[in-house]
């Protein structure tokens, strides 16, 4: 049996490529989904809120939304007294592919849980979020 690292190393790959490439389909290139998702979730959200949640670096982040900005997905603005601060939110249109997109995440989700219990599907979730959580902790550490 393959070590924990390799086996979350290459479950993710394929998880990804699967997304990514019903996502590319869409108009969306990588790093797109994850901000979709995370914005049609959250709403209205800071730049640097967007990036720490979706573990990316803030200037790729600014990089992605300033492509996400062109295409017409999101808008920025900054709030009267903040000048400091970009708050992004969708548009309609970033609305409607953040839709489609949760169809692709869930089609990908249910392809590679088939062979998952609805038990062993909730004990991995928690599994992961006790790992994500403690990797996160040891970062800060």
């Amino acid at each position: 049996m393959e070590n924990i690292h390799f086996l979350l190393m290459k479950s993710n790959a394929l998880l990804s490529k699967k997304i990514l490439k019903q996502a590319n389909k869409i108009g969306l290139s990588p790093g797109q989904p994850k901000i979709l998702k995370y914005l049609s979730t959250h709403g209205e959200a800071e730049q640097k809120a967007i990036a720490a949640y979706c573990e990316i670096e803030q200037t790729t982040v600014g990089n992605i939304l300033w492509r996400m900005e062109d295409i017409g997905l999101i808008i920025r603005k900054k709030k009267p007294g903040n000048r400091r601060s970009v708050y992004v939110s969708l548009t309609e249109t970033g609305k409607e592919y953040a839709s489609k997109l949760s169809l692709i995440f869930a089609s990908a989700e249910k392809a590679a849980l088939t062979d998952f219990s609805k038990e062993e599907i909730e004990m991995l979730l928690n599994l992961l979020n006790k790992l994500y959580n403690s990797m996160k902790k040891e970062a800060i550490e």
